[in-house]
């Protein structure tokens, strides 16, 4: 479990996120929504120490995270963004066991995570371990930032905008990949997106901010029926609008 408790963070321009408070639930996957400026990656970095709070507290599991070493802690939590970090001088098999290796992993468990994590995002070690980056296709990087994200056997996933870059064909493609992968480890995924179809179709529920304010937390269903305020309703509104435009390019009736 992730709980935020009144939780701010300020820079000379102003207040990133104020006085924001939720609890993310074990098993559970949160997209975080909203503009640039939003606050919600200022948030995200919160929860792993990249950014500490200057008010509020922040627990994984009971555990307030500015007791734990924060170099320590981040090897407990994955964590993926849109430009995936690869280091283009390692292979794909060393890029994914980086974490492992930094933690003193013995080698045969090491080769056996790896074996096993490049599995699990479709990518096969005996074709693709010895590739280096610039040898995979967009979505391959990023199937592989994942994987490097999950060598640690972490509970926790963090996702800053990781589909942003990718054409719309390969984002569906790893929708369903994202799913799969949160659910078949257990993981308690928050993700961070500005894309409001891609909020509705993978998250159980969905943390609207808007200048550094939360405006709501709702599943699916809650957001798009009961809008919290205005600006929740011309998402929502946005969203609708798509969608029937979608359905009128299709020769669809409403």
């Amino acid at each position: 479990m992730i709980e935020l408790v009144d939780v701010s963070k300020g820079y000379e321009a102003g207040w990133a996120v104020r006085h924001v408070s939720l609890t993310i639930k074990a098993g559970e996957l949160v997209a975080v929504l909203g503009e640039s400026g939003s606050g919600k990656t200022t948030l995200v970095k919160m929860v792993n120490r990249l950014i500490d709070p200057d008010e509020g507290e922040i627990r994984i599991d009971g555990r307030d995270v500015r007791t734990e070493d924060a170099v320590a802690l981040r090897r407990t939590i994955g964590y993926v963004i849109q430009q995936v970090g690869l280091l283009p001088h390692l292979t794909v098999a060393d890029n994914v066991a980086m974490v492992p290796r930094l933690l003193s992993w013995s080698r045969e468990d090491i080769e056996r995570r790896v074996a096993e994590l490049l599995e699990l995002v479709g990518l096969p070690a005996a074709t693709y371990g010895d590739r280096y980056p610039d040898e995979l296709s967009g979505g391959q990087r990023q199937r592989v930032g994942v994987a490097r994200a999950l060598a640690a056997r972490p509970r926790v996933l963090l996702l800053d905008e990781p589909f942003g870059a990718l054409d719309p064909i390969t984002r569906v493609q790893l929708h369903s990949e994202l799913r799969r992968i949160h659910h078949e480890l257990a993981l308690t995924t928050i993700m961070v997106t500005h894309d409001m179809v891609e909020a509705l179709t993978l998250a159980d529920r969905i943390a609207v901010m808007f200048r550094g304010e939360l405006r709501q937390l709702a599943s699916p269903h809650e957001l798009m029926t009961a809008p919290a305020d205005d600006y929740v309703a011309q998402l929502v509104a946005m969203a609708r609008q798509q969608g029937e435009q979608l359905r009128a390019a299709a020769g669809v009736e409403s």
